[in-house]
């Protein structure tokens, strides 16, 4: 889980991820602390800065694109609605 925090822009980029918006996306835990580093993930759900996300990582993070063989690190898989968690 991870929240958007940025957006990247881009205007040279490989041919298979032309089109595809990049995001800066912060992990956090269950209850919304930052983890670790900030990272950049395709998106191709329309996600918008403050938004909550579900991210993957490696080669399963490209599924999600148009190019499912495409070269990215990270890709948002979905936008969370709600989130409940029992203490």
């Amino acid at each position: 889980m991870a929240k958007v925090i940025g957006t990247v822009t881009s205007t040279v980029k490989i041919k298979d991820i032309k089109g595809v918006t990049l995001l800066v996306i912060q992990p956090v835990n269950s209850k919304y602390e930052p983890l670790g580093t900030p990272i950049v993930a395709a998106d191709n759900y329309g996600a918008g800065v403050g938004e909550y996300v579900f991210y993957s990582k490696s080669k399963e993070g490209a599924m999600n694109l148009p190019i499912p063989t495409a070269c990215v690190d990270a890709g948002i898989v979905g936008i969370i609605d709600s989130i409940y968690c029992k203490d």
